[in-house]
């Protein structure tokens, strides 16, 4: 795998300051938002982009309200967020819009992706054991519900899984569902 790493730069945020560093992974790029004093084994959440949750507050997913639960956690605990670049599961942007489309008229979201040609989740995660390599981290509290996180992270201890819950609001019930349900999330 040939990536290329940014230098380090600072990140004063309103939950916190931190330290970022960019990862190149082909046309993909990382972005990892840490504490400088990282704890010896750091609480890691492991996110993947989704610009109509975390940007502009969508009420369809619980992307945006995990995100900011993640760097709060990582704020308090001297922890770790891994921003990976895989917009709608890695359909990309385009397509993340046609299956919203498909899910207003009444697709869910795994039918909706496989209406497109995809399988319900394209993500992949090999990226993600590199970062916590270039951090010398050999253990990790991970911040997840998603079992193919849990199972993708190779040669890197996780000591304990924790849940992140969010409440769920009138729009995302059912893709909360889905998730638990067809997806096999810890929800």
């Amino acid at each position: 795998m040939n990536i290329s790493i940014s230098n380090v730069a600072n990140l004063p945020s309103k939950f916190g300051d931190f330290k970022v560093k960019a990862f190149k992974e082909g046309e993909k790029e990382h972005l990892v938002i840490y504490k400088e004093n990282l704890d010896a084994v750091p609480i890691v959440r492991v996110h993947s982009e989704c610009l109509t949750g975390d940007a502009l507050g969508s009420l369809k997913c619980d992307c945006g309200e995990q995100l900011e639960y993640a760097l709060k956690l990582a704020q308090e605990s001297n922890g770790m967020v891994i921003y990976l670049r895989q917009e709608g599961r890695n359909i990309g942007l385009l397509n993340k819009i046609n299956a919203y489309a498909l899910q207003d008229k009444g697709a869910n979201t795994i039918e909706a992706n496989h209406q497109l040609g995809f399988r319900a989740d394209e993500r992949t995660y090999e990226i993600v054991t590199t970062i916590l390599h270039h951090f010398n981290i050999r253990s990790i509290k991970l911040l997840t519900n998603n079992p193919a996180k849990i199972n993708s992270i190779n040669d890197v201890e996780i000591v304990e899984r924790i849940p992140i819950i969010i409440k769920s609001n009138v729009f995302n019930e059912d893709y909360l569902a889905i998730k638990r349900d067809g997806m096999g999330h810890l929800l």
